[in-house]
This record gives structure tokens, sequence and C-alpha cells, in this order.
């Protein structure tokens, strides 16, 4: 099975000059955990939801409106979070290659990258979803050992 197979291939990115609150409303509403930051096409770090829980602490500014509610922002940008040691893989990669580097790096998503252009993102939840598929193809030929 090859990445290409398994990866998402409609990728939500950010910009490093974005602010962090962009990130939080698409992770959020997308209901998605990692989100590529590409500067002028390129890919040129990662940002999860594990990351904004770093930034959610005493750097947030707080904004008393006229009418007694409070707005929290995030001043800071995309760039001064994001993770610039990125891994990669090609869509004509297996898909066991993805979960390895996954499992040796310690990191939930892979960008897939071809000709230098982020072409999806596979993430061990993806990884997953395969595995139970194919353990429910091969159980009904014998079960499996616990």
């Amino acid at each position: 099975m090859k990445v290409k197979e398994l990866m998402t291939k409609k990728v939500l990115t950010v910009s490093p000059l974005d602010k962090i609150d962009r990130v939080f409303v698409l992770i959020h509403f997308e209901n998605i955990r990692h989100v590529p930051v590409l500067d002028k096409g390129k890919l040129v770090g990662m940002i999860s939801d594990r990351d904004l829980k770093k930034v959610l602490g005493p750097t947030k500014k707080i904004i008393e409106k006229s009418d007694g509610t409070t707005v929290t922002i995030v001043s800071r940008q995309v760039r001064t979070l994001m993770n610039r040691k990125l891994f990669t893989i090609e869509p004509e990669q297996r898909a066991a290659d993805a979960a390895a580097i996954m499992a040796n790096k310690k990191i939930g998503c892979l960008p897939v990258v071809h000709k230098n252009k982020l072409v999806g993102i596979i993430t061990a939840t993806d990884i997953l979803k395969a595995y139970v598929k194919l353990c429910n193809l091969i159980e009904p030929f014998g079960k499996i050992k616990k």
C-alpha cells in the first residue's frame, strides 16, 4: 500500500506570518491536529494542536470591551511556534515506511511532498484506519491471535 492511497489531499495550511488564532480556528473547527506551514508555496514548518497548548499560558492578551465582555488574543505569529525540523515522505513510498518514520521519530504526521511541492499529509490515524481495514479483511480467513 502506498502513501498516496492513504494521504489526505485537501490540506489546510497557514503562513509563518499568520497569527496563532488562525491555527486554533483551523484545528478546532476543521477537526485536524496538524497544519503545514507554507511560505510562498514552500513547506517551511509544521504546527500541531500540542504546539498550541504551549501558548495557552500567560502570553495571552486580554482586551476588555465596552460592554464588559473580554476577548483573549494570542498575538504570536505561527513562525514563533512552528516546528522547523521536518520529516517528509513521497506519495509513491510505502505506507509502512511512513508508519516506521512516524514511530521512530515519535511524530503524528508526515507532509507528503513531490518535486518540492506539498501534495498531501499522512497521519498516524490514516495508518491506523488502513490497519483496521486490513485486519477486517484477514479475519474471515482465520482468527487473529491476541
